[in-house]
């Protein structure tokens, strides 16, 4: 009788428990290299120096909103590999690789959720889909970026990456703080999605200090995770849900803002999302506009976000995947390659 009360107790909606593959194991299994390591400690130091203002480059983060094709990815990653070799005198350019999709309600979740996208939930195919890609990526010399959302990922992954974020839906968020506050990579926190900076300055703060909470070591087992906290905090504006806020009044006001919290004035603004209208065409105005108050001396911009991929809009996930589009998104609508390339070449020409 006790055993099937606890039956009702506990796990009443809990439908299965499958044991994943330790991040150790994992990392073992798909190792990276020193010359991969040189990279991604290069490139972060480099970050922190732009955040610091002793790196005056302008900082990019470009790439697919979402990846769902790593064979795509990769040729996306190959032609931006080409254009930062060309262009690093003024940009530094990091690759957006975003394996994980925070929903408003239901939807697609990311390739480490369902890589097969047919809701299968194939988690351990998923997180090995997303460090392959990762080690190829980072093997070229090219920065990789990406939004952490669950808590237990960046065991698997982070030491193949350069920054992170922390997205609107989550920056509010006590676990995704304390996260952030043992992160080896600056991260930068949008300000939520109702347009208010106000959560980004207090997870920034909270990120700074020292935490100690529940979470997985690298065999996978759960432990008292203890942190010095991060330093490397930074506020990414998106805009809200009534007014955009990449222009100069929004820029001033998230400088003092940060001023008056005792927090450096260093910022980046999104150029997609709220900002751009969710219409990615909108993202070349967004662009242009953060770029001319650079160049107008406004040195409280360190840098942006394009949503970019191989060809632009985005397309709805079909049940015959043999009608997906190469290079399409499958989340938010991006600009094409063309269109950033010429995006990030007028940006060289401006700053010049």
């Amino acid at each position: 009788m006790s055993d099937k009360k606890g039956s009702l107790v506990f796990d009443a909606n809990i439908r299965s428990a499958v044991p994943l593959i330790s991040p150790n194991a994992l990392k073992l299994e798909l190792p990276a290299s020193e010359a991969m390591y040189t990279t991604i400690l290069e490139s972060r130091e480099i970050i922190k120096n732009i955040l610091a203002k002793k790196d005056s480059r302008f900082l990019v983060i470009v790439g697919p909103c979402s990846i769902h094709d790593p064979q795509a990815a990769m040729e996306y990653a190959n032609r931006l590999n080409d254009l930062r070799k060309n262009l690093g005198d003024k940009l530094y350019i990091v690759m957006r690789v975003y394996f994980e999709k925070p929903r408003t309600t239901t939807g697609w979740k990311g390739l480490i959720s369902d890589p097969h996208l047919n809701g299968s939930n194939d988690i351990p195919t998923g997180l090995r889909m997303a460090r392959s890609l990762l080690r190829e990526i980072v093997s070229l010399g090219l920065p990789t970026a990406t939004e952490l959302l669950d808590p237990i990922i960046p065991q698997y992954i982070d030491d193949l990456v350069s920054w992170a974020a922390v997205g609107a839906r989550t920056t509010e968020s006590q676990t995704h703080r304390m996260m952030a506050s043992g992160l080896s990579v600056p991260v930068g926190f949008k300000n939520n999605t109702d347009g208010s900076l106000q959560v980004s300055l207090d997870a920034m703060k909270a990120a700074q200090s020292p935490h100690a909470f529940l979470g997985i070591d690298g065999e996978g087992r759960t432990c008292i995770i203890s942190t010095n906290g991060n330093p490397w905090g930074h506020v990414v504006l998106r805009g809200g849900k009534t007014r955009t806020n990449y222009d100069k009044l929004s820029i001033e006001e998230a400088s003092q803002a940060l001023a008056m919290a005792g927090l450096e004035s260093g910022l980046l603004v999104d150029c997609s999302h709220a900002n751009s209208g969710k219409k990615h065409q909108a993202q070349e105005l967004v662009w242009k506009n953060v770029l001319g108050q650079r160049q107008e001396g406004n040195k409280c911009i360190l840098g942006a976000m394009l949503e970019s991929n191989l060809s632009e809009g985005s397309q709805s996930i079909p049940t015959d995947l043999s009608h997906l589009k190469y290079g399409v998104s499958v989340t938010d609508a991006c600009v094409n390659w063309e269109s950033t390339k010429k995006l990030l070449e007028w940006a060289v020409q401006s700053l010049a």
